[in-house]
């Protein structure tokens, strides 16, 4: 599957520059600094004036971490996703939300994969965390309790993470930082739940997809989620030893 750049339209450059704009002018301050500066570095071929083209983001990459923009339909089965992954290869939807629904999705369309997910790719520390995310994922397929524990890591990090920056709350997972609702009532909202970062609790964590968050983990420095995969790593190595 390929990006059809010719197949937008107009009204898409105009929603993509909305959103665009807006999401940068209210991360201002609730965006981690690793994030606002990795997008500063991507302006060149991650901006509001136009469209992504997945070919030049993925030429920049080539010089960069290595990433690449893999194309998919939509959602994808857990077990490509960890391939993907594992070969730094990112999945992004192509499609964009219409004018009339520009805060509220069903599944993730290109805004949330490309400004939500991307530039923190560009990060090294937070680039080798879903790189080896993915090569854990793919050496166990078929390990249902730790395809589980994976999902929850993914979901409280990736997805819906924060992070203490200068005892300041922020923003680094990409669910919050494409939606400009939930990176107003992740740090701020009535009700919210913030915790430490712990990796034991997060795995015994259930979370609801449908609905907006009520509970954040709060990590202090990307280091953190690489010690976290790598202690499951560990983990579920000496498992496979065991076992065999």
């Amino acid at each position: 599957m390929k990006q059809q750049f010719e197949k937008y339209t107009l009204e898409d450059l105009a929603v993509w520059s909305l959103l665009f704009e807006r999401q940068v002018d209210n991360l201002k301050q609730k965006a981690c600094s690793d994030y606002l500066q990795s997008l500063e570095q991507m302006q060149e071929v991650l901006n509001a004036d136009e469209l992504p083209d997945f070919e030049r983001i993925n030429h920049w990459f080539k010089k960069n971490t290595g990433w690449e923009i893999y194309c998919v339909p939509g959602l994808i089965d857990v077990e490509d996703f960890f391939d993907l992954l594992a070969e730094k290869k990112f999945p992004s939807s192509t499609w964009l939300r219409s004018k009339d629904k520009l805060d509220y999705l069903e599944e993730p369309d290109m805004f949330h994969d490309i400004f939500g997910h991307v530039p923190l790719l560009s990060n090294p520390t937070y680039s080798d965390f879903v790189h080896e995310f993915g090569k854990l994922g793919k050496q166990h397929k078929g390990n249902t309790q730790l395809v589980t524990e994976l999902q929850r890591l993914y979901w409280f990090t990736i997805e819906f993470g924060l992070i203490s920056e200068q005892e300041q709350l922020r923003i680094f997972g990409a669910g919050i930082i494409s939606s400009f609702h939930e990176s107003v009532s992740s740090i701020s909202g009535n009700g919210t739940i913030h915790l430490d970062f712990d990796l034991k609790t997060i795995l015994g964590t259930a979370f609801c997809t449908s609905e907006i968050q009520q509970k954040y983990f709060v990590i202090n420095n990307m280091e953190q989620l690489k010690n976290a995969i790598e202690i499951l790593t560990n983990t579920y190595s000496h498992e496979l030893e065991h076992h065999n």
